[in-house]
């Protein structure tokens, strides 16, 4: 429930940020969706390394891993996109919105298992 909570206050940011790149800005997906995820990241670690997954290890450990899960979760994401844009003729504005679910299934499980393991080994 806490990550979902994180997630929300995240998609909205991170969408508003990308909506805002897209449409003030004049930027097209890939660069609109890195500045998205880029301002998302440092909402992401600091609330689920606090609160969702309460970790008290070393900061210096879990920020490596945290952004090579969110790199890897940016890629799926941004993939994701492109697919929906270019092939299914999706709007890139929905497309976007679509292009959330691979990036917050994979960085949960990777933050879980991967990222936050002092706390995921204490349960």
């Amino acid at each position: 429930m806490r990550y979902s909570c994180v997630g929300v206050i995240n998609t909205l940011v991170g969408l508003g940020v990308i909506y805002a790149a897209k449409w003030f800005g004049g930027l097209g997906d890939p660069a609109a969706n890195a500045i998205g995820y880029g301002v998302g990241i440092s909402i992401g670690f600091a609330a689920n390394r606090q609160w969702t997954f309460r970790d008290n290890g070393r900061f210096s450990s879990a920020l490596p891993r945290y952004l090579v899960a969110v790199g890897l979760g940016y890629l799926l994401n941004l993939a994701a996109v492109l697919l929906l844009i270019e092939s299914l003729s999706v709007n890139s504005y929905v497309a976007q919105g679509l292009g959330i679910a691979p990036y917050v299934v994979f960085v949960f499980l990777a933050s879980r298992h991967f990222v936050f393991r002092s706390s995921a080994t204490e349960r």
